[in-house]
């Protein structure tokens, strides 16, 4: 009966239990051993551990599934991959600002006794470079080494690719085989993430009920500020997608939103771009008026890749917990954060929970303990519907500047006008 309840009220429910048995433990100034209180963090470790195991594997065949089914056409290919990386960098960067400018990890000691600190990283150029290719194909995947991982990942995302575009060409069907254990591989990850997720609520009572019981409600100022930095950051975005629309397409932004609202409503609703697809791809063409191909590439195609709102929370996440534990990510960290949060998102929009799962190869990347991640959930419900309708309303950005400066003009056929001229 549980299982079928939606996940963001059983995160409300668990959130309601944690506060309950924090109170009636101390709430602050605990009435029992500080160790006892400490095991219910026990399984928030063993999940957030079962989420780092999975989400290597999973972005691995994510980016390769990715590339083998993705549609893209030559010429608007190459557009729609520039509006793609250009919008989610702009995402990142927006991200950061806000976190460096409001500081919202600085507001509350928000620190969590039992968090396990990783080995600091930093950018080193030539490090990095003499670093990127691993020792072995399986070795990214056992070391959770992001950089390895990303450059395996593409080379064969890449080399599949181009493999099955010149069979097609020759009328060959060698890859299908490839593609289909890829397409088995990635649905068989994807099951067992829904199993961890399923248990994610309980992670979430164990944290909040730690931190409550041994510190009061006081760490959690921090989360509130946080939760403001972020909308603002994605209402930011929002306003450069407005921007871009009016100075490089036809269509009104004003329209723009009125014609896609029914997209945005059902993207903060179901917090899901995939569901959303068909609504966003209808409405572009029937109320906003773009062309069927443009809708298709951004809607459709670039759904796969565009998750600017994904990339933004998590490099904000990731700045907001190393400010909690007093480390402010240096600008060649930051830069990690960058690279890793863009990679990370391509094809995230098929993966269930996707900001929860790809957060820990962020945090991992410059050595940031992911005990915080759970810590973050009590706020994901709801900033996961407002990153979601930033993802969708980036796809429409997408379909509106590649549609162009110049409105398609369609001219219904009146037999009236011919008899007219005939007399």
């Amino acid at each position: 009966m549980l299982l079928r309840i939606p996940l963001y009220l059983q995160i409300v429910i668990a959130l309601i239990l944690a506060i309950i048995l924090g109170v009636l433990l101390g709430a602050g100034n605990p009435i029992i051993d500080k160790e006892l209180i400490n095991h219910l963090t026990i399984p928030c470790t063993l999940i957030l551990k079962a989420l780092r195991t999975l989400a290597t594997p999973l972005i691995f065949l994510a980016i390769i599934h990715t590339f083998l089914t993705a549609q893209i056409p030559g010429g608007s290919g190459r557009k729609l991959v520039t509006l793609l990386l250009t919008n989610t960098l702009v995402a990142i960067i927006i991200g950061l600002l806000v976190a460096n400018i409001l500081r919202p990890g600085t507001w509350g000691n928000l620190t969590i006794e039992s968090a396990i600190k990783a080995p600091e990283k930093t950018l080193d150029p030539w490090g990095l470079l003499q670093d990127i290719i691993p020792e072995s194909v399986v070795k990214p995947l056992v070391d959770n080494n992001v950089i390895q991982l990303i450059f395996v990942a593409l080379s064969f995302a890449i080399v599949l690719r181009a493999l099955k575009t010149q069979q097609i060409e020759q009328g060959k069907s060698d890859y299908l085989p490839v593609e289909q254990f890829v397409t088995i591989l990635f649905e068989a990850v994807i099951r067992i993430l829904h199993w961890v997720i399923a248990l994610v609520p309980i992670a979430v009572f164990g944290i909040v009920a730690q931190t409550i019981a041994l510190k009061g409600f006081a760490p959690f100022q921090s989360l509130g500020i946080f939760v403001i930095a972020v909308i603002l950051a994605l209402f930011l975005q929002a306003t450069y997608y407005l921007t871009r629309v009016k100075l490089g397409s036809w269509v009104n932004p004003i329209n723009f939103i009125k014609g896609g609202s029914d997209a945005l409503i059902t993207a903060f609703s179901t917090a899901s771009s995939t569901v959303t697809m068909p609504i966003t791809f209808e409405s572009l063409i029937q109320k906003v008026g773009l062309r069927e191909s443009s809708a298709s590439l951004g809607a459709l195609v670039g759904s796969n890749f565009n998750n600017d709102g994904t990339a933004l929370y998590e490099a904000m996440s990731a700045l907001f917990v190393s400010q909690v534990l007093g480390q402010n990510l240096t600008i060649p960290q930051q830069l990690i954060v960058m690279l890793t949060s863009i990679i990370a998102s391509v094809g995230a929009a098929g993966i269930p929970e996707a900001g929860l799962v790809t957060m820990t190869l962020v945090f991992s990347s410059v050595g940031l303990p992911t005990q915080y991640i759970a810590v973050l959930i009590t706020v994901d419900w709801f900033l996961d519907r407002c990153r979601t309708a930033i993802n969708v309303m980036g796809d429409m950005t997408v379909s509106a500047l590649i549609d162009g400066k110049q409105q398609m003009k369609y001219v219904e056929y009146d037999p009236t006008t011919e008899v007219e001229a005939e007399s």
